[in-house]
């Protein structure tokens, strides 16, 4: 079976998950792999990845390893993987644009970005690296509100002839513009902004399909999320935050048998809590009214590691963009980016997402 070769914008925490799990996993036997949705999927297992090109704008991390610079801070996710062989390849500067908020050069160096000194990457030179590389698929890790560097780094695959999953929460694979570029080169997109693998918004969209099906009238609610990483101390500009609350936010409001007003709907970031590191904390209310017009509500608190949490998520978008590339598909994968994103181009109830991409994986249920 042939390697798929990736490339990664943005070695943070959720790649540095990624890599470990691509690690952990490729040294396991089916029957002692737990958490993970598919063992084999099209073929490939999680052994089958390797990373083959690299781009990041920290200090600690540029010029190193791949392998090493997953370790360097800020990274804070657990470790639970610490042996990933050495790559080869080392990590390129990329290209900063708006991927650092100004308040995060003046944080705590152990938790902040500092851009190194390097000159930044143009355009041309990462195309040149992804084709050099034979990477077949671009992972877009950068941070939240990283508008302008999402695009750039967008437009680097499309003009490398490099299929994209967009992880985060600027619209290129739910914009109509984008993803009509990438069906014009021939290649697969899947986005956008990942879900976790059991995290608050899959949590908060089963729970409120559960009160729809069972004839609940959902009246108000919120998810309240807290964490201790870089993500929660890059969001802590509002400025920022736009596109990942309409994510989030329409992730819910799409389940919902009828739509709440704004002023009863609150689900987004909260705040920064720099001792929880990767820990992200939730704390999600639905309030409703059941027989009779009588009022229920349920409160729930979930504590997850947020990196490795995405990773199992990120580890199946992986392997189908690569069945994608087997069988000549483009354009959006419509069914894998409703079941692994909160922002997909069309939104479907989780359960049938998930049939839309076993349909999908099976050859049954091509794009």
């Amino acid at each position: 079976m042939k390697k798929i070769k990736i490339a990664i914008a943005g070695l943070g925490n959720c790649a540095c998950a990624l890599l470990q799990g691509i690690a952990y996993y490729g040294g396991k036997k089916q029957g002692d792999a737990i958490g993970l949705m598919h063992w084999r999927l099209g073929g490939y297992t999680p052994g089958d990845i390797r990373v083959v090109a690299a781009f990041d704008i920290d200090r600690r991390k540029v010029g190193r390893d791949v392998s090493a610079a997953i370790f360097a801070k800020p990274n804070c996710t657990q470790v639970f993987c610490r042996r990933v062989p050495r790559t080869g390849v080392k990590v390129r500067m990329g290209r900063i644009l708006d991927g650092v908020a100004p308040h995060m050069k003046n944080y705590d160096p152990d938790c902040s970005f500092l851009p190194a000194a390097a000159q930044q990457a143009d355009a041309r030179t990462v195309v040149k690296v992804l084709k050099d590389s034979g990477a077949e698929v671009l992972l877009n890790y950068l941070p939240v509100g990283s508008e302008k560097a999402v695009k750039f780094y967008a437009q680097c695959a499309l003009d490398a002839r490099v299929a994209f999953i967009n992880m985060m929460p600027v619209f290129i694979a739910s914009s109509p513009e984008w993803a009509a570029k990438f069906a014009e080169r021939g290649l697969p997109v899947i986005g956008d902004d990942i879900k976790s693998q059991l995290g608050a918004t899959i949590v908060h969209r089963v729970l409120s399909r559960l009160f729809t099906d069972r004839g609940i009238k959902i009246d108000r609610t919120y998810q309240l999320n807290t964490g201790g990483n870089t993500d929660f101390l890059n969001m802590l500009d509002q400025t920022r935050l736009r596109d990942k609350r309409i994510s989030k936010t329409s992730a819910v409001k799409s389940i919902l048998g009828q739509p709440l007003e704004s002023r009863n709907i609150h689900i987004g970031p909260s705040d920064y809590i720099p001792w929880l590191q990767d820990n992200k904390l939730c704390f999600l209310r639905i309030e409703g009214r059941g027989f009779g017009d009588v009022p229920l509500h349920v409160e729930l608190r979930l504590s997850v590691e947020d990196s490795p949490n995405s990773a199992g998520v990120g580890i199946d978008a992986i392997r189908c963009v690569k069945l994608a590339l087997d069988r000549g598909e483009s354009g959006v994968l419509h069914g894998p980016s409703a079941y692994f994103m909160k922002h997909p181009p069309r939104q479907f109830p989780d359960d049938r997402a998930r049939e839309m991409v076993e349909k999908f994986i099976s050859g049954a249920g091509r794009e």
